[in-house]
């Protein structure tokens, strides 16, 4: 009898523990084949003029994958990478190696659930099964006390239901030992260069570096509880308003929502459940992207109409982008942005807030570049937070107004993109908000 040979196709999911389709595998095969493919789709220009994906989570992406094939080849596995389609590659690589199966994780968004399919659609044509396994959510679908369609679109009543009638399944252990066939020629891992980006020039301001990976992932989550003072209630040291800074791990499944759970459990004495709130949205808006798809992607989201726009969309939407609108804490925001790849999410909610209720620019074109700029950019959180905003999402508080000014009063002092412009004192902030 022939080996079985399981090809496991690696996406938003850069890790070997609790990760059910590699464990699944090496529990179903002879032999498994881990594989990634660095999809040129996803280093395009879009229509708008924003890059599908800019420099810092590129670089975050390269890092992840790298620390991947690190930590397969410290099990005696291998990581083979592509650069290219997956709806070529991966049937390709499964001719080759005389693969009997192909495991990857469902997504949510259009563009990923139809690279999906496509890939499906090839792998069928030469006889073979994609099993599709779900595992990018806090809470798996299959627990939830509803069906998809009938989800609430209130996030309160959906945090209601879920904490009092589900539960979140345990951890699943990584694979003692992954078998891997002889690789041929397992491909090297692209420079930015190459994936047609230019290497993020480091800001003397930016005090914390994100480095992508499954190990500094792990690294950064012990450090968040280690820095806490029952002082600030829960808050970290730090800064009482910067949150976890977990999400670009999120994002590229180098930590998984559950591990990031179970662990605040075990600190639950010392934390404000603020850490778990982020995870409820995160599961919040990929549910309501399976139940409402791509209405997320319109301006007029689930309403009758689109928000009011200025005329002059172009130009407005660039004093934002450039952080010159003349509103000093949004501009301080998008500057930081800018340089770093990422901000916190008081400055997410109050320029995303400037840019659609102040400036009347059309919301979608500010979530198109933040898809370009953020390294946690995802499809769900980014789109349903931006929908929100706008009042076209799927939350009835649809004119919630966040301040521009009060956010700073509450930001950590030693980040230098918002103190070089901190009023001197309270009665300074009081006049600015008038």
């Amino acid at each position: 009898m022939s080996e079985r040979i399981i090809l496991v196709w690696f996406r938003n999911d850069l890790r070997i523990q609790d990760n059910e389709i590699l464990l699944e595998a090496t529990r179903k095969a002879d032999k498994v084949i881990p594989v990634y493919c660095f999809d040129p789709y996803y280093f395009k220009t879009t229509p708008s003029g924003t890059l599908k994906t800019g420099n810092f989570r590129a670089k975050f992406l390269i890092e992840s994958v790298q620390n991947l094939r690190d930590n397969l080849r410290a099990m005696g596995s291998e990581l083979v990478v592509r650069i290219g389609s997956p709806t070529e590659v991966i049937p390709q690589l499964a001719a080759e190696y005389a693969v009997n199966e192909v495991y990857h994780h469902r997504e949510v968004a259009f563009e990923e659930t139809g690279i999906s399919e496509q890939v499906e659609a090839a792998l069928w044509k030469i006889k073979l099964n994609l099993k599709h396994f779900i595992g990018h959510t806090l809470y798996h679908k299959e627990d939830l006390p509803f069906p998809i369609k009938d989800i609430p679109d209130s996030f309160a009543t959906f945090r209601k239901k879920i904490e009092r009638d589900s539960s979140v399944r345990v951890i699943v252990p990584a694979p003692q030992t992954i078998s891997t066939p002889d690789i041929n020629d397992a491909g090297e891992i692209p420079t930015l260069q190459q994936l047609g980006l230019d290497k993020p020039v480091n800001d003397p301001r930016d005090h914390f570096h994100f480095t992508g990976g499954e190990t500094i992932a792990h690294e950064r989550l012990q450090q968040y509880f280690q820095n806490f003072d029952p002082a600030l209630n829960g808050k970290n040291i730090r800064t009482a308003t910067s949150g976890s800074q977990l999400s670009p791990w999120l994002t590229f499944g180098c930590i998984s929502p559950r591990q990031v759970y179970h662990e605040a459990i075990k600190h639950e004495h010392r934390t404000n459940h603020s850490l778990i709130l982020e995870l409820l949205w995160r599961d919040y808006f990929r549910f309501m992207f399976k139940k409402y798809g791509n209405q997320f992607f319109k301006a007029d989201g689930f309403k009758d109409e689109a928000p009011e726009v200025s005329a002059d969309q172009h130009a407005l939407l660039e004093q934002w982008k450039h952080g010159s609108t003349g509103v000093p804490f949004v501009d301080a925001c998008m500057h930081e942005l800018n340089a770093t790849g990422y901000f916190n999410n008081y400055c997410r909610q109050t320029v995303a807030s400037y840019l659609v209720k102040e400036m009347k620019v059309d919301w979608t074109k500010g979530a198109a570049y933040f898809e370009e700029k953020l390294i946690d950019y995802s499809p769900a959180s980014n789109w349903g937070n931006w929908a929100f905003i706008a009042g076209v999402g799927s939350d009835p508080r649809d004119n919630k107004y966040f301040s521009n000014f009060k956010p700073a009063a509450e930001h950590d002092p030693r980040d230098e993109f918002i103190q070089t412009w901190l009023p001197a004192n309270a009665a300074e902030l009081d006049a600015l908000m008038g």
